[in-house]
């Protein structure tokens, strides 16, 4: 999750944040990830005691259309766009700009939103966000598709397209519940991308998406996407201990844990790096010392 390494409240640097994308694209990372915070509304996290803080947040179009120009492989996902506040044609105008710029690089997620000052603030309606979440996304799945039946559904409410079909699919991955069941977004959409939780918590939640796949689609085949703080620490060899939403650790603890998920179903993890180490150190251990790991074929 970018930006990496700012304080809370703080801007960026932005050739510091396009250095960090060039890196951790040569260090193996997958994926690159940005959020859609349209106010800097104070928040704090409940089990957090300090005064909330307001995250300066840019634009998440603008923002990786910064990191897709400083990188040409590693895959640029926004998680999420909130679906309510936005316009869907505003929505594919960006993602489809988007993606055209990074060479068919770009995942979109989209979330409902749950802030209420933000929904005050755009003359949206709090309590209507999941209706609004649903009929809105028929518009924009369409406006991001290269098919052209189901594009018909663009030009017969719109009469014009927003910018010539994309070459392939955009992705598109429902990011929390979005106020959705699970068998509307295994119907829906490209994947679903939810938060951490304990293992055995997740894997049961993984057992649901899958059953919920297998219902609207006979088969269990969209991926499962979850996000988690990491505090990654020099020692290789501390052992994990538990975060709110992620863990601390070593390199061989994070590895078992990832490798751990892998095997109950996660096909991606975005971590929000933390704990006060330079995002460079940390970017480079991970390189050096978890992703290979991950990447090796098993032994025996």
């Amino acid at each position: 999750m970018t930006p990496v390494g700012s304080d809370a409240g703080a801007q960026p640097d932005t050739p510091r944040a396009a250095a960090l994308a060039r890196l951790a694209e040569a260090q193996g990372f997958a994926a690159l990830w940005a959020r859609d915070v349209p106010l800097m509304v104070p928040q704090r996290s409940p089990a957090d005691t300090a005064a909330p803080q307001a995250s300066a947040v840019d634009d998440p179009f603008v923002w990786l259309t910064l990191l897709a120009a400083a990188t040409s492989r590693i895959a640029i996902g926004l998680a999420a766009a909130v679906l309510p506040l936005r316009h869907p044609l505003h929505i594919a105008k960006a993602a489809l700009s988007l993606d055209r710029v990074s060479n068919g690089r770009f995942v979109l997620g989209l979330g409902s939103g749950d802030r209420p000052e933000e929904f005050a603030a755009f003359g949206a309606v709090l309590e209507q966000r999941a209706q609004v979440f649903r009929e809105r996304w028929p518009l924009l799945r369409a406006a991001l598709s290269p098919d052209a039946q189901e594009r018909a559904l663009m030009l017969q409410q719109v009469g014009y397209p927003v910018l010539p079909a994309p070459a392939a699919r955009i992705p598109m991955l429902v990011v929390g519940s979005a106020r959705q069941s699970l068998q509307w977004i295994a119907e829906h959409a490209d994947g679903w991308a939810t938060y951490h939780r304990e293992e055995a918590t997740q894997e049961g939640r993984i057992g649901l998406w899958q059953h919920a796949l297998r219902q609207k689609l006979g088969s269990a085949t969209k991926p499962f996407v979850q996000s988690a703080q990491l505090q990654l620490l020099e020692d290789p060899a501390a052992p994990a201990t538990p975060l709110e939403l992620g863990l601390r650790g070593g390199s061989a603890a994070v590895r078992d844990y990832l490798q751990r998920m892998h095997a109950l179903g996660v096909d991606h993890v975005m971590f929000n790096l933390s704990g006060g180490r330079p995002a460079e150190e940390v970017i480079e251990q991970i390189g050096a010392e978890i992703i290979p790991a991950l990447s090796a074929p098993p032994s025996g």
